[in-house]
């Protein structure tokens, strides 16, 4: 598994720039999903989904062992603000969910990655058989829905609007942005 694990992280690596701590976990809880569902790693996969539950290192690991991508509507974040992802096998209907286990960070002292690169799948890695179904809107593939927000005019995709008042509303308009539009820097100067 040694030699293994080496091209994998260096795979890892090329995406997120070095090799930290996470990237080795995301590796190995990778790797460690990929088994428990029958999948080998050396092959993409185009009909699994991934769900990570943080936005950290971890989650570039999953995607440079997966192939799986937000564009490809294969990744899906969820903010948990865990070490933790489900992996869904469409072919099988099959799901696990790969946490970390605590154990090797608590004994790894200063060098986390090590401990992380050496310590056995059991130790290291909880694996759980989960439930999960999708809307088909979540699937990959173009979108099945498109319409036009009636406030502010912007396309939105595969169901995301609401109904406001009668109205279909990007969630932006009915909810609130999570951006303000800043005033012009140079007011002489707009087209």
């Amino acid at each position: 598994m040694e030699e293994n694990l080496d091209s994998y992280l260096a795979k890892a690596k090329a995406l997120h720039g070095d090799c930290c701590a996470g990237i080795v976990l995301g590796t190995r809880l990778s790797l460690a999903a990929l088994r428990a569902l029958g999948l080998d790693p050396t092959r993409h996969h185009k009909n699994l989904i991934v769900f990570v539950e943080i936005d950290r290192c971890m989650t570039d690991a999953v995607q440079a062992i997966t192939g799986c991508t937000l564009g490809h509507r294969t990744l899906k974040y969820v903010n948990y603000g865990k070490f933790g992802a489900i992996f869904y096998d469409l072919d099988s209907k099959r799901a696990v969910r790969v946490t970390e286990r605590w154990g090797p960070r608590e004994h790894a002292g200063e060098d986390i990655s090590a401990a992380f690169r050496s310590a056995p799948d059991e130790e290291l890695v909880n694996i759980e058989e989960v439930c999960i179904s999708l809307d088909k809107k979540e699937l990959p593939g173009k979108p099945d829905q498109i319409e036009e927000c009636a406030q502010c005019g912007e396309l939105v995709f595969d169901g995301r609007s609401l109904l406001k008042n009668n109205k279909r509303l990007c969630l932006a308009c009915a909810e609130g942005p999570y951006y303000t539009v800043c005033p012009p820097t140079n007011p002489e100067k707009r087209p």
